[in-house]
């Protein structure tokens, strides 16, 4: 260990205390909760109301395939996203950045639920819809990255994946939330008056959550890590640009976590929005049933997340991920086929187990291996573009083709072949990394 080295972490140390730490949990799991909720809203509407009053088509299945083609069209640009507020993040602070992206990703949201549908705008409501919807992919996609640099580069080294499975929690609780609320109101209020102007309600909602995010990380400082590395760049100053030091001196970095997003982004669209899709249109659940459904598994699965991130500490993340991979493996085919059964007590245990058994073991530990792959300098640039390019290529695509298979094959056997090879890439990528569990986060 270098004398350098002994410094940075001595400072880190001093630098931080058990109330620094809580607040930092608090922001990045309330932050990620909000920005999760309004881009898993989409997914929702999308499955039950944008088919019906944007994206109009005299073919049930187009206005699907339209609709879930929109969905993913934001996968594209959170690469975007992430390598424009990651390289602001590495620049000048995670602090700032989450700030910009959280604003970003409301107020996209909120002005969703303003817009004019199809029926009365004709083709302006989808164009409108649709740039808002990139508006929200730009935001996540910078917001992701920072979020979890707050809790894993302020927790203690030998809970840095129990802090890094903190944000991870923040997509199921804004499943949960986008969930509830869409489920009240379509117990309340007719399908007629849902259509109307009850799906709007829960976009305009977005707002309170956000000014709660936007408060609580006012009372965040940077992180430990960006400081460190701020002390250090001013002593020697660098030159190189994050994102093409990234590419050439951490490709590999990069190429490994592109692969290992490939069974965690597939398999949780599988659970969280082409289900509640399946389960409706296909299996021919009641709408309300079918997001009470995908409600349960989300909540079931939270204390698990912390479980197996907590586990990861103990055992290792890269042991825990490949278990998940394999099993997932086995799993994706049976999962459906018990869909099909249309009863509501066999779907919320097969979606408790892919969820909270399965999907868990890998997502808890996710962000916790990304961020240790990268050093301090270039870590937002790292993890988010390597996290987006992986979500854009296997988990923003991944409703459409399945909507597309099950069409074409009248089967869930080949979305099942599908999952499995996205589960097979991530096996091979884990095959190439080194398991960081126990390392010090910035030596």
């Amino acid at each position: 260990m270098t004398a350098t080295t002994a410094d940075s972490r001595l400072d880190k140390s001093a630098m931080v205390t058990a109330a620094d730490r809580r607040r930092a949990l608090i922001g990045s799991a309330v932050g990620s909760t909000v920005e999760w909720y309004d881009f898993f809203l989409y997914g929702t509407m999308t499955a039950l109301v944008f088919n019906k009053m944007f994206f109009v088509s005299e073919s049930p299945l187009v206005a699907d395939l339209l609709s879930w083609s929109t969905f993913a069209l934001a996968f594209l640009v959170r690469p975007i996203g992430g390598v424009i507020f990651a390289h602001i993040g590495d620049r000048i602070g995670r602090k700032k950045t989450l700030f910009m992206t959280l604003s970003l990703m409301g107020f996209s949201t909120v002005a969703m639920g303003l817009l004019p549908t199809y029926q009365q705008v004709g083709l302006l409501a989808p164009i409108l819809l649709t740039l808002l919807r990139l508006v929200q992919g730009l935001a996540l996609g910078g917001e992701w990255g920072g979020g979890l640099l707050l809790a894993v580069e302020y927790s203690p080294r030998e809970k840095r994946g129990l802090y890094g499975s903190v944000p991870q929690i923040g997509a199921l609780l804004g499943l949960a939330l986008g969930n509830i609320g869409t489920s009240v109101l379509a117990a309340s209020i007719s399908q007629e008056d849902f259509l109307s102007w009850g799906w709007r309600l829960p976009f305009w909602g977005s707002i309170v959550l956000v000014l709660i995010g936007l408060w609580i990380r006012t009372r965040i400082g940077e992180t430990p890590s960006f400081v460190a590395a701020q002390k250090a760049a001013a002593k020697a100053p660098r030159q190189k640009i994050p994102l093409v030091e990234t590419l050439t001196e951490h490709w590999r970095a990069v190429l490994i976590v592109i692969g290992a997003k490939f069974v965690e982004t597939a398999t949780f669209f599988l659970f969280a929005t082409f289900s509640l899709s399946y389960m409706v249109k296909t299996v021919g659940f009641p709408q309300t049933e079918a997001l009470n459904i995908v409600l349960i598994s989300a909540v079931v699965c939270i204390p698990a997340m912390l479980f197996y991130g907590s586990l990861s500490d103990r055992i290792g993340r890269k042991k825990l991920f490949v278990i998940g991979a394999i099993v997932s493996i086995l799993y994706y085919y049976p999962f459906l086929r018990l869909l099909d059964q249309k009863s509501f007590a066999v779907a919320v245990g097969a979606s408790v187990v892919g969820f909270a058994v399965i999907w868990a073991t890998y997502g808890s530990v996710l962000g916790t291996f990304f961020a240790e792959s990268f050093p301090a300098e270039v870590r937002y640039t790292g993890v988010s573009l390597g996290y987006q390019v992986g979500a854009a290529v296997a988990g923003g695509p991944m409703p459409l083709i399945a909507t597309a298979l099950v069409a074409k094959y009248q089967s869930v056997a080949p979305v099942a072949i599908f999952l499995a090879a996205c589960a097979v890439v991530s096996l091979i990528a884990m095959y190439f990394t080194k398991d960081r569990t126990g390392a010090e986060l910035d030596a």
